[in-house]
């Protein structure tokens, strides 16, 4: 039975709204213990004993309102703010002239900090400015001037709201970025385990359907392209579904396949193009493609050009290496630029025959090639012992613009 694989997400928020349900609750209890302490100071202490019926009934009702990022709305929001400027304000129609200029607390005293806290944890760092601010009014309305106390206190809330919305913000961007990894780690291990599954089975028998098509002729024949076709849109699939094959042509007699593929669709034309899906084609039942998990973005031009060259040199190991000559691909997303290798177990090029062969005016390799990455700012290097096989590394750099090559067009193929 295939093992399930499963993305556990854990929220970066749920304990700051633990931890902001428990703080309203005790700054409530704090600041009804501070007014009861002080009872016989206040001048008309009957509006703040409404005052905190109405605050201790409103933050126990409310607490599912702060459990959670999706319960606590703006309404919600607007409407604690508003319960906790009212205490502010309400404070020098039940306290004594003399206590505030002393120094005395406000109503709500520290409860009013949860107030700005859900706004930070709601919304970033500008929804608590603005909080913070309009309480930073309330507060020099209610004192009557900045005393040097109430500008202290002011600045506090101000910077700490601030700065617990700007951690949530990033704590946010990070949370997406760790899910979206573990999302394509995910989808990456099961793909590889479809893949062992798949070529294990159905792609080595299309590929043996081809192969004896092609030596039976005939109807067979026709069978073998069609295996073809479903060989290679196969491995297209299980290689993480990049891009659809449009078509795959095999020309039995010459004994070579030619694959070509549309390229994926985008809303914007210079938005980057994944190589992956350019070089998934080329995969077979000779060609082995290892790639990364992740995208190996590029331009749209630069990108075409390196899926061009390695084209072409596939070409060269079919036409010089054999149609029994195994190839393999590989790609490595590097910070600053993408590294392709093609390599094969071919007999190797001769030494001096690649200079002979420029000679003739044969230029597969000066211009499919080399010319195609030199056009990019990038290289190609060519290592082959006789004997041993040819390895091709193509490099590119990401910054790269990515413009069109002049005299060549994506897809064209030449010899060594």
């Amino acid at each position: 039975m295939a093992r399930r694989e499963r993305v556990m997400r854990m929220s970066v928020e749920l304990p700051l709204w633990r931890a902001l349900t428990a703080y309203r609750v005790l700054t409530m209890v704090y600041a009804i213990g501070l007014f009861a302490t002080a009872y016989d100071e206040f001048a008309r202490p009957w509006p703040a004993v409404g005052y905190f019926a109405v605050l201790a009934a409103w933050t126990l009702l409310t607490l599912p309102r702060v459990a959670n990022a999706a319960a606590c709305t703006k309404r919600f929001l607007a409407a604690d703010l508003v319960v906790a400027l009212t205490g502010i304000l309400l404070t020098p129609v039940a306290d004594s002239a003399e206590r505030i200029e002393a120094g005395g607390p406000t109503l709500p005293s520290i409860w009013t900090a949860g107030s700005v806290l859900a706004f930070a944890i709601k919304g970033g760092w500008r929804w608590a400015a603005l909080a913070s601010t309009l309480v930073a009014v309330a507060n020099l309305v209610e004192r009557g001037t900045a005393a040097r106390d109430t500008v202290h206190n002011v600045i506090l809330v101000w910077v700490a709201s601030i700065a617990i919305g700007y951690v949530v913000e990033v704590a946010r961007a990070s949370e997406r970025t760790l899910a979206r990894a573990l999302e394509i780690e995910a989808a990456t291990r099961e793909r590889e385990r479809l893949a062992r599954d798949i070529h294990d089975s159905v792609l080595q028998v299309l590929a043996m359907v081809q192969r004896r098509g092609a030596v039976i002729g005939g109807e067979a024949a026709e069978l073998g392209r069609m295996a073809g076709e479903q060989e290679v849109a196969l491995r297209t699939l299980v290689s993480g579904g990049l891009v659809p094959v449009s078509r795959v042509s095999e020309d039995v007699a010459e004994g070579a396949v030619v694959r070509a593929v549309d390229e994926p669709e985008s809303d914007d034309p210079g938005a980057p193009v994944d190589l992956r899906a350019l070089l998934a084609p080329c995969a077979g039942s000779r060609v082995s493609l290892a790639e990364p998990g992740a995208p190996v973005e590029l331009a749209p031009a630069a990108a075409r050009e390196v899926a061009a060259a390695v084209g072409a040199a596939l070409d060269n190991v079919r036409a010089h290496a054999g149609d029994e000559a195994r190839a393999w691909i590989l790609v490595e997303d590097e910070p600053d630029e993408v590294i392709v290798t093609v390599r094969d177990d071919g007999p190797g090029i001769p030494e001096g025959r690649l200079a002979e062969a420029e000679g003739e005016g044969r230029l597969g390799v000066a211009l499919s090639i080399r010319g195609r990455l030199r056009d990019l700012g990038g290289s190609a290097e060519l290592i082959s012992v006789p004997g041993q096989g040819t390895e091709v590394e193509l490099k590119v750099p990401k910054n790269t613009p990515g413009t069109a090559v002049p005299g060549g067009r994506p897809g064209e193929r030449g010899s060594r």
